[in-house]
């Protein structure tokens, strides 16, 4: 091989698991025809991979390169503004930079027009428009007085009007020649929202999420690069198709974890936009009724504009909550000494409830956020629960015998008698959607329900037929978990209830607590939302007391954040210090136990040796609370730091080249971590 002259060198991050860039020669020594953030292929061992050139290099020492094998012609050159963006989101998330810069393409490489048997968008009709409110108004005025580069909280009340506030800052971008996108959680790229926009814009809408087959994806990414598409709709990876002249960005329901990528790139897409929308110096809107205490952290510290909106459309009344304390419904029901007609999960107030609104001809929901029959299997007898042989996780019983793991997907049949001791006493325990359907239709014979969770709902036709189905007044009760929480409008519903607030209020999560007042803030938020009467949303708890269920029934979010981030700051928890999880991963258990442990000791040895990282805490390492999964161990280590530079040093320096980890184990990074289980 011959030497390359340096002038000839060009950095090239490649699709690879590699921390730096290599460098390589131009074909014929010509360099020119090669800008930085053109595709192109090159050698890497024995195979050829995608690459981006970054620009030209210098050779530190005399040394022989390969050269780059062409240029992929059929795509374009990387914007700047995008290809910087990637490169910050690869040093902050600890991610290789090829790999992150492949996330830009679309997943097949060759243009062509496949058949499709539907559109991922609905039809355009004609659209009632309809006149904005006062408090609408008073928000566009105050976005539009921000021009370039600015964050903007809208904190409106469900039911507030924020869609119409998107749509017209959306013109405004259009009107500009510019380009918009808008991001919302997957499970709320539903027809009511893509039509929405489709008939405010006809033409105009692209749409990006994981439920569209690879040919759609492609069609759809080219329409937006081409300009034939102006507004890009998509779940948390739509924020990397490469636009040239992006003008907006809106963030919807913007506290929700599932804008957080768990897997490969750990990002989240919130934080990720923010940071896009600086580089393209365009303003950004972050949504929500239940903003995340991130965002308000960012409020309160004067980096992000806030703009509120109290009030429903038509000034609409927010709906009536009551708490019913499910300790006083059972003792009550043992002092009766009489057995109930009513199942151990349902309250008085809530089948009278129930009862009165079927009677009225209107729709309710009911909010659990659990599958199945049961959460889990027990024998009395002899103790034994049953248990998921690959995770540390109890199984869940649906139907009469079928147990899931609903992490691995695990299937076992329970037999009549325990397997340990041959007792007949072995049953369930716990509460799932599918006994709250069961119960519901033996109460009420004629009543047309409707499940809504990941055993009924797999795909997204099986999610339109059900909108279309409470839509067109075919289901008289929803069933759901929190699918059903997440921007769907319902006109006939009018109550709601939320059959066991309970549920996550008492994981191992420090974000527990905010999760909570966040689900049953939203939860109780699809009641009424149509009616001139406010709707009704019953919470059974029992734990009143909580600091969610306080908050949630006096509307009262603002309280709610300034205590919850109070104990935050107290415990140097996100938002107030910054955060990586390591978690360590092996399929032997003695093995995956050494490496925590030895990562533990490099990160406490490095804190000792090196002055700036003295204010960082260091927990554990210890087993993750899901200390199985999928049949590999695991076990995690936390590092908290007043800053992210600090931490992201610290991180790169204890892994250093990994090479002192075990055959079998491996250690995966995650920033700003939104899950720790």
């Amino acid at each position: 091989m011959n030497e390359a002259p340096t002038s000839a060198l060009l950095s090239v991050a490649v699709d690879a698991p590699l921390v730096a860039p290599l460098s390589y020669s131009a074909p014929d020594g010509d360099a020119s025809a090669f800008k930085r953030g053109h595709l192109v292929r090159v050698p890497l061992g024995r195979r050829k991979v995608e690459g981006v050139v970054l620009g030209p290099t210098e050779a530190t020492g005399a040394f022989s390169v390969k050269s780059i094998d062409s240029l992929v012609s059929e795509f374009p050159q990387i914007p700047e503004p995008t290809l910087s963006w990637l490169e910050w989101l690869s040093r902050y998330y600890l991610y290789p930079l090829g790999q992150t810069l492949a996330l830009c393409y679309p997943p097949l490489k060759s243009r062509g027009r496949g058949s499709r048997k539907s559109s991922p968008i609905p039809e355009a009709t004609a659209e009632v428009r309809v006149s904005l409110t006062e408090e609408q108004q008073q928000v566009l005025a105050s976005i539009r007085a921000h021009p370039g580069f600015s964050a903007h909280l809208l904190h409106g009340v469900t039911g507030s009007g924020k869609t119409e506030v998107y749509l017209n800052l959306i013109a405004d971008t259009l009107a500009a020649g510019k380009r918009a996108v808008v991001l919302v959680p997957e499970i709320s790229l539903t027809p009511q929202l893509l039509r929405r926009f489709s008939n405010r814009f006809p033409g105009q809408l692209a749409v990006l999420h994981s439920h569209l087959t690879d040919r759609e994806k492609t069609e759809q990414w080219w329409s937006m690069i081409d300009g034939s598409r102006k507004i890009l709709v998509g779940a948390r990876s739509a924020l990397f198709c490469p636009l040239a002249d992006l003008g907006l960005i809106i963030i919807d329901e913007e506290h929700e974890p599932s804008f957080k990528q768990d897997e490969m790139l750990k990002y989240h897409a919130r934080d990720a936009a923010v940071m896009l929308a600086k580089s393209h110096n365009c303003p950004i809107v972050l949504g929500s009724a239940t903003p995340s205490l991130e965002t308000w952290h960012n409020v309160s510290l004067n980096k992000y504009h806030l703009h509120t909106m109290s009030r429903r459309v038509a000034d609409r009344q927010l709906p009536t909550i009551e708490v019913v304390d499910m300790r006083s419904e059972r003792d009550q029901r043992r002092l009766a000494g009489t057995a109930s007609n009513l199942p151990f999960w349902l309250s008085q107030v809530l089948y009278e409830q129930l009862s009165a609104c079927f009677a009225r001809s209107e729709q309710a929901a009911l909010f659990l956020n659990r599958r199945g029959i049961a959460q889990s299997v027990f024998c009395p007898s002899c103790g034994t629960s049953y248990e998921c042989p690959n995770c540390s996780i109890s199984l869940t019983l649906h139907g009469k015998n079928h147990l899931v793991c609903h992490y691995c997907d695990y299937h076992e049949r329970l037999n009549e008698t325990c397997r340990e001791c041959g007792s007949l006493d072995v049953g369930p325990l716990g509460l799932g959607t599918e006994l709250v359907e069961q119960d519901m239709v033996r109460l009420f014979p004629s009543l047309r329900v409707a499940r809504a969770d990941r055993d009924e709902i797999q795909s997204r036709l099986d999610l339109e037929q059900m909108i279309t189905s409470m839509e067109k007044r075919e289901v008289d009760l929803l069933v759901g978990t929190q699918m059903i929480a997440k921007g769907l409008d319902f006109a006939g519903l009018t109550l709601v209830g939320l059959v066991m607030a309970d549920v996550g209020f008492n994981l191992p999560d420090f974000r527990a607590a905010e999760r909570s007042f966040q689900l049953l803030t939203q939860v109780g938020g699809r009641a009424g939302r149509h009616s001139e009467a406010p709707g009704r949303v019953i919470v059974q708890t029992y734990n009143p007391a909580h600091v969610s269920i306080v908050y949630s029934l006096q509307n009262d979010f603002v309280g709610f954040a300034t205590e919850e981030l109070n104990m935050r700051r107290s415990l140097n928890y996100p938002p107030v210090m910054r955060l990586a999880c390591l978690r360590i991963i092996g399929n032997h258990e003695a093995r995956t136990q050494q490496a925590a442990e030895a990562l533990g000791r490099r990160c406490s040895l490095l804190q000792q040796q090196k002055q700036p990282y003295q204010p960082l805490q260091i927990l554990g390492p210890a087993p993750a609370p899901i200390a199985k999964l999928r049949g590999k161990f695991r076990y995690q280590l936390l590092i908290k730091s007043p800053d992210h530079a600090r931490l992201a040093a610290l991180c790169r320096q204890a892994l250093g080249d990994e090479k002192w980890l075990p055959s079998g184990v491996k250690v995966l990074v995650d920033i700003d971590p939104m899950n720790l289980l």
